[in-house]
């Protein structure tokens, strides 16, 4: 699956749309406090919305040597994502892991921080949760070819938090697994 191109960010653009939604809300954009708040969610929108410029085929290049085929699970990696549909932050935590398949099947192993950027990359843009297990999902299996694969995410949603029904605290899982773990996985993708 290719990644998202890249958006491109217009600062002006973004700034004029936020003073254009203070005044839509009864504010003065001109007012003293909030003089500098187009500049400043410009700039934050700009951070949240990087992962759209990840290459992920460059971080998820394998490792030199000869490395043993032993299954590699990082568990509960913290991430923050953006509800493309309220444009409000759901966090959580990712469980994410894969079991190399033997050269020349698989792709190799990886440095144990690139499977942390695969989860910020596809956190850091606009997003559902089930998505962004399936966008991680595809990543590794595209890019290091597993004998097995595995991605459990665990989230709460200010959307349904803060708004609509209203219920605070209640985590969303969405979990994927493929190869060899899809009828036996290990035990953190057992719930």
């Amino acid at each position: 699956m290719a990644d998202s191109p890249v958006p491109s960010f217009d600062r002006a653009a973004s700034e004029a749309a936020v003073r254009a939604l203070l005044r839509g809300l009864g504010q003065d954009p001109d007012a003293p406090e909030l003089q500098e708040t187009p500049a400043r969610v410009a700039e934050f929108w700009a951070e949240r919305l990087a992962g759209y410029g990840v290459d992920l085929a460059a971080e998820l290049k394998p490792l030199p040597g000869d490395l043993a085929p032993v299954p590699i699970i990082l568990e509960r990696i913290p991430f923050v994502s953006t509800c493309e549909h309220h444009l409000a932050p759901f966090e959580g935590h990712a469980t994410i892991g894969y079991l190399p398949a033997n050269p020349p099947v698989g792709g190799g192993t990886v440095g144990l921080s690139k499977l942390v950027r695969v989860v910020q990359a596809y956190a850091a843009r606009l997003q559902v949760q089930e998505r962004m297990a399936r966008q991680i999902a595809d990543a590794l299996q595209t890019h290091l070819r597993p004998a097995a694969w595995g991605v459990d995410l665990v989230a709460v949603h200010t959307c349904m938090a803060h708004r609509g029904v209203r219920t605070p605290g209640v985590p969303v899982r969405t979990t994927l697994l493929g190869g060899a773990w899809e009828t036996n996985p290990p035990a953190p993708f057992r719930g």
